[in-house]
């Protein structure tokens, strides 16, 4: 397998079945980092974990961002960033799609009144 696709289908995979922020997906990238994939050492991981936390961006991005860099250059950040990113942008996309048909049911059209005046 094309090691750019493997690194976008990781990172898609944590992407999409992690719930809890980037602070949750911490351990998963760290399983297939380093325990599954073996792209980089347990030492590395904290290292990148650290850098990721210091710098600007959500810290999942950030680190796998820095794992596809170390392997592949760009083109390993490139794709490493977008399989992380990807899941979250279409799964939003779709409910945004969607939203002007929820809107339209009573009960959560009321809600969100609610909620705007909370």
């Amino acid at each position: 397998m094309n090691i750019l696709f493997e690194f976008f289908l990781t990172f898609a995979k944590i992407g999409l079945f992690t719930f809890g922020g980037g602070y949750a997906m911490i351990s998963m990238i760290e399983h297939a980092c380093v325990d599954s994939k073996q792209w980089v050492s347990h030492d590395d991981m904290m290292k990148i974990t650290v850098i990721a936390e210091s710098t600007p961006g959500p810290i999942a991005i950030n680190c796998a961002t820095f794992v596809g860099y170390k392997q592949k250059g760009l083109v390993g950040a490139i794709a490493a960033t977008l399989g992380i990113e990807l899941p979250s942008f279409i799964v939003i996309y779709l409910i945004a799609m969607l939203l002007d048909n929820f809107l339209e049911i009573a009960v959560i059209a009321n809600a969100f009144k609610g909620i705007k005046l909370a």
